[in-house]
């Protein structure tokens, strides 16, 4: 391991099916062949109206409502909230918790990572002067600054509402700290450190702040609601944690083999936001040249160019990949120790599905 439209009305939707109906249709089927998103159908159908619904509850001004749903529109990937309640589920399978208290709970903190997420999105997107997501325009070209500041507090603050619904101290203190690596994580991106031996290191404590804290203590979270004893709340989040740098590492791999149109935003963004990701770390370990690149945050005449063309020259891109791969085997290594059930194999599938989208 690696230190460094709304709801329709209820007669009109389909009654949910039962959780045993669903382990059954699953468990006909080849462990190769289950499809968490179909598996958690029931739960994620309507987890970005419920969300939705919590922002419009909370305030009368149209126009906050409008900015604060904007990512909230249901075409992202439910990645986070998916990968929570499998865990969750998992894990009730795993302690014999069927109490339908506990499952509404650990959606709610499924919820809640979804918000904290979004709001970063919103917060990243007027730091980065993004102009796409998700294959639509970014947040900061239709609104301004000062409004989207406001936005993504509101979004946080009204995750904060639902989190406190819960009564739980310990889930709450679990997901503060998400907030807190957000806050730091988004400041060492801004100050890069300056030395080569730390930047890996810092690189990965950055990574982990920034995107695998929120994965990582999610699940942690729904594991202490779950009543699953010490050692299985840490594997949720050690889980967490691996699947949540496999994830931005393939995010920052990305960036350097796709096309604009396959990942729904620019590519080399990161470049040309003058962050130095796996990649381009790695590759400067063959190319020195990219070193002083680094230290001027490749703001220099034709730097990205040359950076972007050193990298695919170099073993960066395949260093990245093994990277992805160990953290994924770990994720998989971790789920395993669960016990045998549809969920557990999803969790498995997991990091099938962040491996397949490497190239």
């Amino acid at each position: 391991m690696i230190d460094f439209s709304e709801r329709g009305s209820k007669r009109n939707r389909r009654e949910p099916r039962t959780q045993t109906q669903r382990v059954l249709e699953i468990n006909k089927n080849p462990e190769h062949n289950i499809d968490p998103y179909k598996l958690l159908e029931d739960e994620l159908k309507y987890i970005y109206v419920d969300i939705r619904q919590e922002i419009s509850r909370a305030t009368t001004h149209q126009e906050l409502h409008k900015m604060a749903s904007y990512y909230l529109d249901g075409q992202g990937k439910a990645f986070r909230p998916m990968v929570t309640i499998l865990m969750a589920k998992a894990l009730n399978c795993h302690t014999l918790n069927a109490n339908q208290s506990t499952a509404t709970a650990q959606r709610q903190i499924a919820m809640v990572a979804e918000m904290i997420h979004t709001a970063s999105l919103v917060h990243d997107d007027v730091i980065d002067q993004s102009f796409a997501r998700r294959g639509k325009p970014s947040v900061n070209v239709l609104w301004n600054h000062k409004q989207l500041a406001q936005a993504g507090d509101y979004i946080l603050a009204v995750a904060s509402m639902l989190l406190a619904r819960l009564k739980h101290d310990e889930v709450t203190l679990i997901i503060s700290q998400v907030l807190t690596d957000l806050v730091q994580g988004e400041f060492m991106q801004l100050v890069a450190t300056e030395s080569e031996n730390d930047r890996f290191a810092h690189y990965y404590t950055k990574t982990y702040r920034k995107t695998a804290s929120l994965i990582a203590n999610s699940l942690k979270a729904v594991g202490v609601v779950s009543g699953a004893d010490t050692r299985m709340v840490q594997l949720s989040y050690q889980y967490g944690r691996n699947i949540g740098l496999a994830f931005q590492l393939l995010d920052d791999l990305l960036d350097f083999v796709s096309s604009s149109e396959e990942i729904g935003k620019p590519v080399a963004v990161d470049l040309k936001l003058g962050l130095a990701t796996a990649p381009v770390l790695f590759a400067s370990e063959e190319f020195p040249e990219l070193n002083p690149m680094i230290r001027r945050h490749f703001r220099g005449p034709g730097d990205v160019e040359r950076a972007y063309e050193l990298v695919h020259q170099s073993q960066g891109l395949e260093e990245t990949r093994f990277l992805v791969r160990r953290h994924c085997y770990e994720a998989q290594r971790l789920a395993s120790r669960l016990d045998d059930s549809p969920y557990q194999k999803g969790l498995i599938v997991v990091s099938d599905l962040l491996l397949n989208r490497m190239k």
